[in-house]
């Protein structure tokens, strides 16, 4: 089963009863070609391989990291690092029969984490990142329906989050797994939809947004005790929400798409309430997949549909930032290290991987 977040790509902002029935076709994970060599010309921060980046996190402006997966037949896990001067493959785990990773989280240069899911027999997958090497640890997999994991946020390197998405007679339900510092347990949701992102920004604060059949937005906040939903604006024509960032107990972003005709959707919490912010949508329509937020006054968003789409806040408005992609390519995943590093990961419309950087002036 692929992930609500990647089941979404191409139809995020179509009716939710469609959502969830691309989910529950996804059984296997459509991949992409087979793995190429990596291209020696181009900028430094260019890393391309045939493959999909769906993730990134970012600690520094010396050290990120890229998720995805590469294969056709067979997906293997990609993981790629950013050393503070080029992008390079390491070493990753994949199951037997295949994998794929959907996002990653980290804490500091010795502490990370990817998620995604066992191709064979729909068990979750988790990867966590010691120092040295990326090594697959333990995590649950509902019995009855399987899961697959498309988001985690760690406050620490002793709490963490993932959240996904199980399938039980074609209805999705929403996954929880906490990570206490020795293992991952799976902790109830309050709802029975699907989630597609997780955000943290400690171990009495997190957010988690998804979609379901309701046509209604989904948000879950932890708030140390347990998992609840809160309330959110739920604009007509059924919405999705792919994507949330926290950098505070107070400032929180969640985006994704709404109406059969996309219409990109931004979430803004202040402390008391979720409130619609307005942000542009190019002709044509877009849905958003991907924020992040280095503060209050400095955040990004990414998308597609019909192609690539990069918007940024800053301090008073979401506008619509120029961006080097090629044609028919997806932006999934965004991460920002600081006001003047930032990344943006996908893939382009010939099946290569995608990564931009924001050096402080313009998209690279």
């Amino acid at each position: 089963m692929r992930t609500p977040k990647l089941a979404t790509r191409c139809v995020a902002v179509m009716a939710v009863p469609l959502l969830l029935a691309v989910a529950a076709a996804a059984v296997v994970p459509t991949a992409p070609a087979a793995a190429a060599p990596t291209r020696p010309a181009g900028p430094m921060s260019s890393f391309t391989i045939s493959g999909d980046l769906s993730g990134v996190a970012a600690t520094s402006a010396r050290n990120a990291w890229a998720v995805g997966s590469t294969g056709t037949s067979r997906p293997r896990t990609l993981i790629v690092h950013w050393n503070g001067r080029a992008w390079k493959r390491v070493p990753s785990p994949t199951p037997a029969g295949g994998g794929f990773l959907e996002g990653v989280a980290a804490t500091s240069a010795r502490n990370a984490w990817a998620v995604g899911q066992a191709s064979r027999g729909g068990k979750t997958l988790i990867l966590r990142w010691n120092g040295r090497t990326w090594k697959r640890v333990p995590s649950p997999t509902p019995r009855a329906a399987g899961g697959v994991l498309s988001g985690v946020a760690a406050a620490s390197a002793s709490s963490a989050w993932a959240v996904g998405t199980t399938l039980t007679g074609g209805t999705a339900g929403g996954l929880i797994e906490r990570w206490n510092g020795r293992t991952w347990k799976q902790v109830p949701s309050p709802v029975s939809e699907g989630l597609s992102g997780v955000a943290a920004t400690s171990a009495r604060n997190a957010w988690a947004v998804g979609f379901g059949t309701s046509d209604k937005t989904l948000i879950l906040r932890w708030h140390g005790t347990a998992w609840k939903r809160v309330p959110s604006p739920n604009p007509a024509g059924g919405v999705a929400l792919l994507g949330v960032a926290a950098v505070s107990a107070d400032r929180a972003w969640a985006v994704g798409g709404t109406g059969t005709r996309p219409s990109t959707l931004i979430l803004r919490w202040n402390g008391t309430g979720w409130k619609r912010v307005p942000s542009p949508t190019p002709a044509g329509g877009a849905a958003l997949d991907g924020v992040a937020a280095a503060s209050g006054r400095s955040a990004w968003a990414v998308g597609s549909l019909p192609k690539a789409l990069i918007e940024r806040w800053n301090g008073k408005t979401w506008k619509r930032v120029p961006s080097p992609v090629p044609a028919r390519s997806v932006l999934s995943g965004v991460a920002a290290a600081s006001a003047r590093s930032a990344w943006a990961v996908g893939r382009t419309g010939s099946g290569k991987t995608l990564i931009l950087h924001w050096n402080g002036t313009a998209w690279t």
